[in-house]
């Protein structure tokens, strides 16, 4: 079999199931794991699947959100700088939100434990980082917890955020565009995230390049809604001066 029908059938077995894995395509096709991974690597630069860890899942579903674990994994390097350019954008003895994403857990990881920030969060990860910071005052923001995301929303969420006055929101995103805008799959998930813009003077989008030209169901901002994104080298110069166009200012970290 050429690497091509093999790759065809990859993408096929994708899509029916929702995810591949390695080890199983290498025992099916009879070829090495490294074979494995270079078709599925040619797949995601072709936009047809996306790598996770121990394998792929179907790219452009719009109904499909990967759970916490899968996305974790996901351009993890990306993120990591990312996050360690988001620390440059604290304010001193502010008051920021964080979101739920797997890069906005990174940039609580990275934040001093001795920093004397007020942090507002409705993600659990990103709270369980930020607890044993003694110069920190944690406030979490309750309300029904999805088990996608580990964050609140709903009713509660929203009352919480409409309460607030930061100086500073991370957001996160599942895809963004200079057309489609931010965009996210959960409809309950997009309206916690547009009542944190409403609550800071200062939006900083993270998001890492993979995500640029996705749309997904629900949508819950424009580009010219962010101050400042945050993404990595993936996004190209003239992808990123369309979006400086729109008024947003960006890091490629």
């Amino acid at each position: 079999m050429y690497a091509a029908e093999r790759q065809q059938e990859i993408l096929r077995l994708a899509r029916e199931s929702g995810r591949v894995d390695v080890l199983s395509l290498a025992e099916e096709f009879q070829v090495t794991a490294e074979t494995v991974r270079r078709d599925l690597k040619a797949l995601d630069r072709a936009g047809l699947v996306r790598r996770v860890h121990g394998g792929a899942i179907p790219a452009g579903r719009l109904d499909f959100e990967p759970d916490l674990a899968e996305r974790d994994a996901v351009a993890a390097e990306e993120k990591d700088r990312i996050a360690q350019a988001a620390l440059a954008e604290l304010p001193a003895d502010g008051s920021v939100i964080l979101d739920a994403g797997t890069t906005a857990v990174r940039l609580a990881a990275a934040i001093p434990v001795e920093s004397a920030l007020t942090v507002v969060t409705h993600a659990l990860p990103v709270a369980a980082r930020l607890a044993d910071h003694p110069g920190t005052t944690l406030h979490l923001v309750g309300g029904r917890v999805r088990h996608r995301t580990r964050a609140a929303v709903d009713a509660w969420a929203l009352r919480a955020y409409g309460e607030i006055n930061a100086d500073v929101v991370f957001l996160a995103t599942n895809g963004f565009s200079t057309d489609g805008g931010l965009t996210t799959p959960d409809l309950a998930e997009a309206a916690v995230k547009r009542a944190m813009i409403a609550a800071a003077r200062r939006v900083v989008l993270l998001a890492d390049s993979r995500k640029f030209g996705k749309e997904h169901f629900a949508r819950f901002g424009d580009l010219s809604e962010v101050d400042l994104l945050i993404t990595d080298t993936g996004l190209s110069p003239d992808d990123a001066l369309a979006i400086e166009r729109q008024g947003t200012e960006v890091v490629r970290a």
